[in-house]
């Protein structure tokens, strides 16, 4: 039996899309990035072995279970080829795979679950990190990065721009957005223009990225909503 498109979707999506081997968390899941398409490296491996001699492989498991989402683990192709080394056989049996994995699993929903009372601070603390990728990304690969001002109609330098926009600044906005929302209440009315003009910002600048407006029509990036989150992240309490 082949694995089915049910096991596939629920391994990526209770992985998020990271190798579950502990302290690795390889992002698996690749984007588009001048010569090269979007692609994935993840494999999707067998924690009882599928074929006869393989590690861990159960002979009384039944044929369906083999290829089912309880008997996959999610890894990078460096992982995968450790757990199945026979001279690591014991080590990573069976029960600790599962363990492996549960934890990985764990983790994830832990990491995306928010806070029941997020602080100022909190909050900050966890967009800070964003706003600096994404100011990064810009700086690298921007219109005004030395990459672009070297050969301003390279068709790579241009597809490496696009890369980041899709791949990095735009999850990072829709994520920042979220927290925000999220948070709203754990900032003062004073505070909240600010925040909304980030907001728009980002709603306008997604919406260039996906070519339903012109680059005229995004609001650009407010500077106070960058120091109201870096005064925020380094203050006291």
């Amino acid at each position: 039996m082949a694995i089915s498109q049910k096991s596939i979707k629920l391994l990526w999506a209770n992985a998020a899309g990271r190798c579950a081997f502990p302290n690795c968390r390889e992002r698996l899941a690749m984007s588009e990035s001048g010569e090269f398409a979007a692609h994935t490296i993840g494999e999707m491996a067998h924690i009882c072995g599928d074929k006869l001699g393989s590690n861990r492989h159960n002979p009384n498991q039944a044929t369906e279970a083999r290829d089912d989402y309880a008997n996959l683990i999610l890894l990078c192709p460096t992982h995968h080829r450790t757990i199945d080394r026979k001279e690591n056989e014991a080590r990573f049996s069976v029960e600790t795979l599962h363990r492996l994995k549960a934890e990985h699993e764990t983790f994830i929903q832990a990491s995306l679950a928010p806070e029941p009372h997020p602080s100022q601070k909190s909050i900050a603390m966890r967009i800070a990190p964003m706003l600096a990728e994404n100011h990064q990304a810009w700086l690298s690969f921007g219109p005004l990065s030395a990459v672009a001002r070297r050969n301003p109609h390279s068709d790579s330098a241009h597809a490496a721009w696009l890369s980041e926009r899709l791949s990095t600044i735009v999850p990072n906005n829709r994520r920042i957005c979220e927290i925000l929302r999220e948070g709203a209440v754990a900032f003062p009315p004073v505070d909240h223009p600010i925040i909304a003009t980030f907001q728009v910002h980002a709603r306008s600048y997604d919406r260039w990225v996906s070519d339903e407006i012109s680059y005229e029509g995004v609001l650009r990036f407010p500077t106070p909503f960058a120091d109201l989150i870096e005064e925020a992240a380094h203050a006291s309490i």
